[in-house]
Protein backbone atom coordinates (compact mmCIF):
# COMPACT_ATOMS: atom_id res chain seq x y z
CA UNK A 1 0.00 0.00 0.00
CA UNK A 2 1.57 3.13 -1.24
CA UNK A 3 2.64 6.12 0.94
CA UNK A 4 0.37 8.55 -1.89
CA UNK A 5 -2.59 6.20 -1.48
CA UNK A 6 -2.53 6.76 2.48
CA UNK A 7 -2.18 10.77 1.62
CA UNK A 8 -4.97 10.72 0.01
CA UNK A 9 -7.04 8.56 2.49
CA UNK A 10 -5.57 11.03 5.37
CA UNK A 11 -6.83 14.14 3.07
CA UNK A 12 -10.36 12.65 2.47
CA UNK A 13 -10.79 12.02 6.16
CA UNK A 14 -9.78 15.71 7.08
CA UNK A 15 -12.45 17.04 4.16
CA UNK A 16 -14.84 14.37 5.60
CA UNK A 17 -14.55 15.77 9.35
CA UNK A 18 -13.81 19.47 8.69
CA UNK A 19 -16.86 19.47 5.87
CA UNK A 20 -19.18 17.13 8.81
CA UNK A 21 -18.70 19.36 11.15
CA UNK A 22 -18.63 22.40 9.75
CA UNK A 23 -22.18 21.35 8.65
CA UNK A 24 -23.47 19.85 11.75
CA UNK A 25 -23.20 22.56 13.90
CA UNK A 26 -26.59 23.70 12.33
CA UNK A 27 -28.48 20.95 12.48
CA UNK A 28 -29.87 20.48 15.92
CA UNK A 29 -31.29 23.54 15.84
CA UNK A 30 -31.78 24.78 12.49
CA UNK A 31 -35.60 23.55 12.49
CA UNK A 32 -35.68 25.72 15.58
CA UNK A 33 -33.89 28.89 14.02
CA UNK A 34 -36.52 29.12 11.22
CA UNK A 35 -39.26 28.60 13.67
CA UNK A 36 -37.39 31.63 16.13
CA UNK A 37 -37.01 33.46 12.91
CA UNK A 38 -41.41 33.82 12.75
CA UNK A 39 -42.32 30.89 10.07
CA UNK A 40 -44.63 27.79 10.25
CA UNK A 41 -44.03 24.05 10.56
CA UNK A 42 -45.05 23.89 6.88
CA UNK A 43 -42.77 27.44 5.67
CA UNK A 44 -39.88 25.70 7.97
CA UNK A 45 -40.24 22.68 6.18
CA UNK A 46 -41.06 24.29 2.90
CA UNK A 47 -37.66 26.38 3.20
CA UNK A 48 -35.89 22.88 3.67
CA UNK A 49 -37.84 21.65 0.03
CA UNK A 50 -35.88 24.61 -1.59
CA UNK A 51 -32.41 23.79 -0.32
CA UNK A 52 -33.23 20.07 -1.38
CA UNK A 53 -34.65 21.74 -4.74
CA UNK A 54 -31.92 23.87 -4.86
CA UNK A 55 -29.69 20.43 -5.09
CA UNK A 56 -31.49 19.33 -7.68
CA UNK A 57 -31.37 22.40 -9.83
CA UNK A 58 -27.67 22.78 -9.76
CA UNK A 59 -26.42 19.16 -9.24
CA UNK A 60 -25.65 19.12 -13.65
CA UNK A 61 -24.10 23.02 -13.69
CA UNK A 62 -22.17 21.77 -10.48
CA UNK A 63 -21.57 18.45 -11.85
CA UNK A 64 -19.86 19.87 -15.51
CA UNK A 65 -17.75 22.20 -13.16
CA UNK A 66 -16.14 18.93 -11.45
CA UNK A 67 -15.84 17.04 -15.35
CA UNK A 68 -14.09 20.58 -16.64
CA UNK A 69 -12.26 22.52 -14.07
CA UNK A 70 -12.03 19.42 -11.81
CA UNK A 71 -13.28 18.04 -8.27
CA UNK A 72 -10.99 20.36 -6.07
CA UNK A 73 -12.29 23.19 -7.86
CA UNK A 74 -15.43 21.98 -7.48
CA UNK A 75 -14.79 21.35 -3.65
CA UNK A 76 -13.72 25.30 -3.08
CA UNK A 77 -16.42 26.19 -4.63
CA UNK A 78 -18.38 24.92 -2.34
CA UNK A 79 -17.06 25.79 0.50
CA UNK A 80 -16.98 29.68 -0.61
CA UNK A 81 -20.52 29.17 -1.85
CA UNK A 82 -21.88 27.80 1.54
CA UNK A 83 -19.85 30.64 4.12
CA UNK A 84 -21.64 33.10 2.02
CA UNK A 85 -25.29 32.20 1.89
CA UNK A 86 -24.61 30.68 5.85
CA UNK A 87 -24.07 34.20 6.69
CA UNK A 88 -27.11 35.46 4.64
CA UNK A 89 -28.96 32.88 6.88
CA UNK A 90 -27.87 34.65 9.84
CA UNK A 91 -28.96 38.19 8.41
CA UNK A 92 -32.90 37.13 7.61
CA UNK A 93 -33.04 35.67 11.05
CA UNK A 94 -32.05 39.02 12.42
CA UNK A 95 -34.73 40.63 10.61
CA UNK A 96 -36.97 37.96 10.23
CA UNK A 97 -36.85 38.24 6.39
CA UNK A 98 -39.67 36.76 4.42
CA UNK A 99 -40.51 33.09 3.52
CA UNK A 100 -39.44 34.17 -0.22
CA UNK A 101 -36.11 35.07 0.78
CA UNK A 102 -35.74 32.66 2.97
CA UNK A 103 -36.42 29.94 -0.04
CA UNK A 104 -34.03 31.43 -2.25
CA UNK A 105 -31.49 31.32 0.16
CA UNK A 106 -31.81 27.97 1.21
CA UNK A 107 -31.62 27.09 -2.73
CA UNK A 108 -28.41 29.18 -2.71
CA UNK A 109 -26.65 26.41 0.09
CA UNK A 110 -28.53 23.50 -1.62
CA UNK A 111 -25.74 25.16 -4.81
CA UNK A 112 -23.15 24.84 -2.34
CA UNK A 113 -23.73 21.58 -1.41
CA UNK A 114 -24.07 20.33 -4.86
CA UNK A 115 -20.17 21.35 -5.41
CA UNK A 116 -19.58 18.45 -3.18
CA UNK A 117 -21.90 15.73 -3.89
CA UNK A 118 -20.36 13.18 -6.33
CA UNK A 119 -17.04 15.61 -6.80
CA UNK A 120 -15.13 14.48 -3.38
CA UNK A 121 -16.58 11.10 -3.37
CA UNK A 122 -15.27 10.95 -7.16
CA UNK A 123 -12.04 12.17 -6.46
CA UNK A 124 -10.96 9.52 -3.91
CA UNK A 125 -11.78 6.82 -5.76
CA UNK A 126 -10.06 7.94 -8.52
CA UNK A 127 -6.70 9.20 -6.76
CA UNK A 128 -6.83 5.78 -4.86
CA UNK A 129 -6.86 3.76 -8.10
CA UNK A 130 -4.07 6.55 -9.68
CA UNK A 131 -2.13 5.57 -5.84
CA UNK A 132 -2.48 1.85 -6.18
CA UNK A 133 -4.82 1.47 -3.59
CA UNK A 134 -5.44 -2.33 -3.29
CA UNK A 135 -7.87 -2.36 -0.26
CA UNK A 136 -11.40 -2.62 0.07
CA UNK A 137 -13.49 0.11 -0.86
CA UNK A 138 -15.79 -0.44 1.69
CA UNK A 139 -13.70 0.51 4.82
CA UNK A 140 -12.25 3.66 3.56
CA UNK A 141 -16.24 4.72 3.23
CA UNK A 142 -16.45 2.92 6.55
CA UNK A 143 -13.71 5.06 8.03
CA UNK A 144 -14.58 8.05 6.35
CA UNK A 145 -18.07 7.47 8.01
CA UNK A 146 -16.39 7.28 11.67
CA UNK A 147 -13.93 10.49 11.27
CA UNK A 148 -16.97 12.45 9.56
CA UNK A 149 -19.63 11.07 13.03
CA UNK A 150 -16.72 12.23 15.24
CA UNK A 151 -17.28 15.90 13.52
CA UNK A 152 -20.88 15.28 13.65
CA UNK A 153 -21.09 14.58 16.97
CA UNK A 154 -18.89 17.60 17.89
CA UNK A 155 -20.75 20.21 15.71
CA UNK A 156 -24.26 18.78 16.42
CA UNK A 157 -23.69 18.93 20.37
CA UNK A 158 -21.47 21.88 20.76
CA UNK A 159 -23.64 23.84 18.08
CA UNK A 160 -26.70 23.02 19.96
CA UNK A 161 -25.03 24.42 23.67
CA UNK A 162 -23.24 27.22 21.65
CA UNK A 163 -27.10 28.32 20.61
CA UNK A 164 -28.71 27.93 23.76
CA UNK A 165 -25.57 29.95 25.60
CA UNK A 166 -25.00 32.58 22.94
CA UNK A 167 -27.94 32.42 20.60
CA UNK A 168 -29.41 30.92 17.75
CA UNK A 169 -27.93 32.46 15.39
CA UNK A 170 -23.92 31.61 16.96
CA UNK A 171 -23.72 28.24 15.35
CA UNK A 172 -24.53 29.75 11.50
CA UNK A 173 -21.27 31.99 12.46
CA UNK A 174 -19.31 29.23 13.68
CA UNK A 175 -19.68 27.60 10.69
CA UNK A 176 -18.88 30.04 8.02
CA UNK A 177 -15.64 30.41 9.64
CA UNK A 178 -14.77 27.32 9.41
CA UNK A 179 -15.89 26.45 5.90
CA UNK A 180 -13.29 29.32 5.16
CA UNK A 181 -10.63 27.14 7.16
CA UNK A 182 -11.66 24.03 5.27
CA UNK A 183 -11.13 26.33 1.74
CA UNK A 184 -7.69 26.76 3.11
CA UNK A 185 -6.98 23.26 3.84
CA UNK A 186 -8.54 22.06 0.57
CA UNK A 187 -6.06 24.23 -1.49
CA UNK A 188 -3.36 22.97 0.20
CA UNK A 189 -4.33 19.05 0.51
CA UNK A 190 -6.03 18.58 -2.76
CA UNK A 191 -5.12 17.25 -5.77
CA UNK A 192 -6.57 15.99 -8.55
CA UNK A 193 -4.81 12.30 -9.00
CA UNK A 194 -6.09 9.89 -11.66
CA UNK A 195 -8.62 12.06 -13.59
CA UNK A 196 -7.86 15.18 -15.81
CA UNK A 197 -10.36 18.00 -16.23
CA UNK A 198 -11.91 18.79 -20.12
CA UNK A 199 -12.37 21.61 -20.72
CA UNK A 200 -12.83 21.79 -23.87
CA UNK A 201 -15.93 21.12 -24.55
CA UNK A 202 -19.34 23.86 -24.73
CA UNK A 203 -21.80 23.90 -21.64
CA UNK A 204 -24.14 22.38 -23.77
CA UNK A 205 -22.20 19.78 -25.30
CA UNK A 206 -21.52 18.89 -21.70
CA UNK A 207 -25.37 18.83 -20.47
CA UNK A 208 -26.51 16.94 -23.49
CA UNK A 209 -22.76 14.01 -22.45
CA UNK A 210 -24.42 14.35 -18.75
CA UNK A 211 -27.84 13.43 -19.80
CA UNK A 212 -26.31 10.70 -21.86
CA UNK A 213 -24.13 9.30 -19.21
CA UNK A 214 -27.09 9.46 -17.05
CA UNK A 215 -29.16 7.06 -18.82
CA UNK A 216 -26.73 5.03 -20.04
CA UNK A 217 -24.70 4.48 -17.55
CA UNK A 218 -27.67 5.05 -14.33
CA UNK A 219 -31.19 4.67 -15.82
CA UNK A 220 -30.06 2.07 -18.28
CA UNK A 221 -28.46 -0.34 -16.15
CA UNK A 222 -31.03 -2.24 -14.33
CA UNK A 223 -29.39 -2.45 -10.78
CA UNK A 224 -28.14 0.93 -10.79
CA UNK A 225 -31.12 2.26 -11.78
CA UNK A 226 -33.35 0.48 -8.97
CA UNK A 227 -30.91 2.20 -6.38
CA UNK A 228 -31.56 5.30 -7.48
CA UNK A 229 -35.07 4.96 -7.50
CA UNK A 230 -34.99 4.24 -3.73
CA UNK A 231 -32.95 7.01 -3.37
CA UNK A 232 -36.07 9.84 -3.07
CA UNK A 233 -37.67 7.37 -0.32
CA UNK A 234 -34.80 6.59 1.72
CA UNK A 235 -33.32 10.33 1.13
CA UNK A 236 -36.47 12.52 1.42
CA UNK A 237 -37.72 11.08 4.61
CA UNK A 238 -34.35 10.87 6.18
CA UNK A 239 -34.10 14.92 6.11
CA UNK A 240 -37.38 14.86 7.69
CA UNK A 241 -36.95 12.34 10.23
CA UNK A 242 -33.67 14.20 11.38
CA UNK A 243 -34.66 17.98 11.30
CA UNK A 244 -38.48 17.02 13.12
CA UNK A 245 -36.47 15.69 15.86
CA UNK A 246 -35.73 19.71 17.04
CA UNK A 247 -38.95 20.68 18.06
CA UNK A 248 -40.85 16.98 18.78
CA UNK A 249 -38.01 16.52 21.23
CA UNK A 250 -38.82 19.79 23.06
CA UNK A 251 -42.26 19.38 22.75
CA UNK A 252 -41.86 15.56 24.19
CA UNK A 253 -39.62 17.30 27.11
CA UNK A 254 -41.86 20.34 27.83
CA UNK A 255 -39.53 23.03 27.41
CA UNK A 256 -39.69 24.36 24.09
CA UNK A 257 -36.21 26.49 24.74
CA UNK A 258 -34.21 23.50 25.58
CA UNK A 259 -31.81 24.03 22.67
CA UNK A 260 -29.22 22.64 24.02
CA UNK A 261 -31.25 18.91 24.26
CA UNK A 262 -31.89 19.35 20.79
CA UNK A 263 -28.09 19.75 20.21
CA UNK A 264 -27.45 16.72 22.91
CA UNK A 265 -30.13 14.48 20.54
CA UNK A 266 -28.32 15.53 17.27
CA UNK A 267 -24.85 14.53 19.11
CA UNK A 268 -26.28 11.31 19.78
CA UNK A 269 -26.86 10.37 16.33
CA UNK A 270 -23.16 11.61 15.57
CA UNK A 271 -22.20 9.17 18.14
CA UNK A 272 -24.64 6.06 16.39
CA UNK A 273 -22.83 7.30 13.19
CA UNK A 274 -19.57 6.27 14.52
CA UNK A 275 -20.58 3.22 15.48
CA UNK A 276 -22.28 2.60 12.83
CA UNK A 277 -19.15 3.05 10.26
CA UNK A 278 -17.48 0.73 12.97
CA UNK A 279 -19.65 -1.76 12.75
CA UNK A 280 -20.21 -1.67 9.04
CA UNK A 281 -17.05 -3.71 8.01
CA UNK A 282 -18.29 -6.18 10.47
CA UNK A 283 -21.64 -6.28 9.51
CA UNK A 284 -20.45 -6.61 5.68
CA UNK A 285 -18.18 -9.56 6.71
CA UNK A 286 -21.23 -11.72 7.70
CA UNK A 287 -23.38 -10.90 4.57
CA UNK A 288 -21.88 -12.17 0.92
CA UNK A 289 -23.94 -9.92 -0.78
CA UNK A 290 -24.18 -5.96 -0.10
CA UNK A 291 -27.65 -5.72 -0.77
CA UNK A 292 -28.23 -8.13 1.90
CA UNK A 293 -27.14 -5.31 4.22
CA UNK A 294 -28.79 -2.70 2.59
CA UNK A 295 -32.25 -4.78 2.81
CA UNK A 296 -32.08 -5.58 6.49
CA UNK A 297 -30.89 -2.13 7.53
CA UNK A 298 -33.54 -0.36 5.45
CA UNK A 299 -36.68 -2.70 6.30
CA UNK A 300 -35.48 -2.04 10.16
CA UNK A 301 -35.18 1.60 9.42
CA UNK A 302 -38.52 1.55 8.67
CA UNK A 303 -39.63 -0.08 11.58
CA UNK A 304 -37.86 1.85 14.13
CA UNK A 305 -39.23 5.10 12.31
CA UNK A 306 -42.87 3.97 12.56
CA UNK A 307 -42.32 3.15 16.58
CA UNK A 308 -41.18 6.94 17.03
CA UNK A 309 -44.51 8.18 15.76
CA UNK A 310 -46.42 5.34 18.01
CA UNK A 311 -44.68 5.55 20.96
CA UNK A 312 -44.67 9.34 21.85
CA UNK A 313 -42.26 9.05 25.33
CA UNK A 314 -38.98 11.63 25.22
CA UNK A 315 -36.72 8.55 26.30
CA UNK A 316 -38.25 5.78 23.94
CA UNK A 317 -38.14 7.84 21.19
CA UNK A 318 -34.18 9.36 21.96
CA UNK A 319 -33.48 5.39 22.18
CA UNK A 320 -35.17 4.82 18.82
CA UNK A 321 -33.52 7.88 17.00
CA UNK A 322 -30.09 6.69 18.34
CA UNK A 323 -30.90 2.96 16.70
CA UNK A 324 -32.14 4.53 13.51
CA UNK A 325 -28.88 6.58 13.01
CA UNK A 326 -26.83 3.32 13.81
CA UNK A 327 -28.76 1.77 10.92
CA UNK A 328 -28.41 4.32 8.48
CA UNK A 329 -25.03 4.71 9.10
CA UNK A 330 -24.13 1.19 9.03
CA UNK A 331 -25.27 1.10 5.41
CA UNK A 332 -23.98 4.14 3.95
CA UNK A 333 -21.11 2.69 3.10
CA UNK A 334 -21.81 -0.15 2.02
CA UNK A 335 -24.61 1.73 -0.52
CA UNK A 336 -21.60 3.80 -1.73
CA UNK A 337 -19.36 0.84 -2.47
CA UNK A 338 -22.35 -1.14 -4.46
CA UNK A 339 -23.23 2.32 -6.00
CA UNK A 340 -18.83 2.84 -6.98
CA UNK A 341 -18.59 -0.78 -8.01
CA UNK A 342 -21.41 -0.35 -10.88
CA UNK A 343 -20.49 2.84 -12.58
CA UNK A 344 -17.05 3.69 -14.71
CA UNK A 345 -14.31 5.77 -13.65
CA UNK A 346 -15.07 8.59 -16.22
CA UNK A 347 -18.54 9.30 -15.90
CA UNK A 348 -18.30 8.51 -11.60
CA UNK A 349 -19.00 12.29 -10.53
CA UNK A 350 -21.87 12.33 -13.19
CA UNK A 351 -23.43 9.03 -11.88
CA UNK A 352 -23.12 9.66 -8.09
CA UNK A 353 -24.25 13.85 -9.00
CA UNK A 354 -27.21 12.06 -10.65
CA UNK A 355 -27.92 9.32 -7.28
CA UNK A 356 -27.66 13.24 -5.38
CA UNK A 357 -30.06 14.70 -7.29
CA UNK A 358 -32.51 11.59 -7.25
CA UNK A 359 -32.20 11.68 -3.19
CA UNK A 360 -33.08 15.71 -3.21
CA UNK A 361 -36.10 15.33 -5.26
CA UNK A 362 -37.45 12.93 -2.89
CA UNK A 363 -36.63 15.94 -0.41
CA UNK A 364 -38.68 18.40 -2.49
CA UNK A 365 -41.42 16.85 -2.50
CA UNK A 366 -41.68 14.94 1.24
CA UNK A 367 -40.40 17.68 3.64
CA UNK A 368 -43.39 20.23 2.95
CA UNK A 369 -45.90 17.47 3.18
CA UNK A 370 -44.44 15.67 6.01
CA UNK A 371 -44.18 19.27 7.51
CA UNK A 372 -47.60 19.99 6.37
CA UNK A 373 -48.85 16.57 8.48
CA UNK A 374 -47.02 17.86 11.71
CA UNK A 375 -49.45 21.14 11.42
CA UNK A 376 -52.85 19.28 11.07
CA UNK A 377 -51.87 15.93 13.11
CA UNK A 378 -49.22 16.40 14.77
CA UNK A 379 -45.39 14.87 14.47
CA UNK A 380 -46.15 11.44 16.02
CA UNK A 381 -48.40 10.67 12.72
CA UNK A 382 -46.27 12.79 10.61
CA UNK A 383 -43.33 9.70 11.42
CA UNK A 384 -45.68 6.86 10.96
CA UNK A 385 -46.20 8.43 7.54
CA UNK A 386 -42.36 9.04 7.54
CA UNK A 387 -42.25 5.38 7.93
CA UNK A 388 -44.84 3.85 5.20
CA UNK A 389 -42.54 6.42 2.42
CA UNK A 390 -39.59 4.97 3.40
CA UNK A 391 -40.48 1.15 3.12
CA UNK A 392 -40.98 1.85 -0.42
CA UNK A 393 -37.43 1.80 -0.82
CA UNK A 394 -37.47 -2.03 -0.03
CA UNK A 395 -38.60 -3.65 -2.91
CA UNK A 396 -36.98 -1.70 -5.22
CA UNK A 397 -33.62 -2.10 -3.69
CA UNK A 398 -34.90 -6.11 -3.74
CA UNK A 399 -35.03 -5.68 -7.45
CA UNK A 400 -31.62 -4.00 -7.57
CA UNK A 401 -30.32 -7.39 -6.02
CA UNK A 402 -31.89 -9.58 -8.63
CA UNK A 403 -30.34 -8.59 -10.85
CA UNK A 404 -26.92 -9.84 -9.56
CA UNK A 405 -24.48 -7.42 -10.34
CA UNK A 406 -20.77 -8.26 -9.76
CA UNK A 407 -20.64 -5.45 -7.02
CA UNK A 408 -22.90 -7.21 -4.89
CA UNK A 409 -20.61 -9.79 -4.17
CA UNK A 410 -17.35 -7.98 -4.63
CA UNK A 411 -14.63 -7.37 -2.16
CA UNK A 412 -12.46 -5.31 -3.62
CA UNK A 413 -13.26 -2.12 -6.01
CA UNK A 414 -14.97 -3.26 -8.85
CA UNK A 415 -15.45 0.04 -10.79
CA UNK A 416 -15.43 -0.48 -14.98
CA UNK A 417 -13.18 2.05 -16.29
CA UNK A 418 -12.92 3.99 -20.21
Amino acid sequence: MTTAAARVRRTYYVLGFGNTFAASLIWGVNTLFLLDAGLTNLEAFAANAFFTAGMVLFEVPTGIVADAWGRRASYLLGTATLAVTTGLYVWLWTVHGPFWAWAVSSALIGLGFTFFSGATEAWLVDALTATGYDGSLDTVFARGQVVSGIGMLLGAGGGGYLAQFAGLGAPYVLRAAVLVLMAVLAAALMRDLGFTPDRGRSFGAEVREIATSSVEYGLRVRPVRWLMLAAPFTGGVGIYVHYALQPYLLELWGDESAYGLAGLAAALVAGASIAGGLVTPWLRSRFARRTSVLLLTLGLGAVTVLLIGLVPAFWAVLALIVVWGLLGAAAMPVRQAYLNGMIPSRQRATILSFDSLMSSAGGVVAQPALGRAADVWGYPLSYVVSAALSACAVPLVWLSRRERPAADTAVEPAATTT
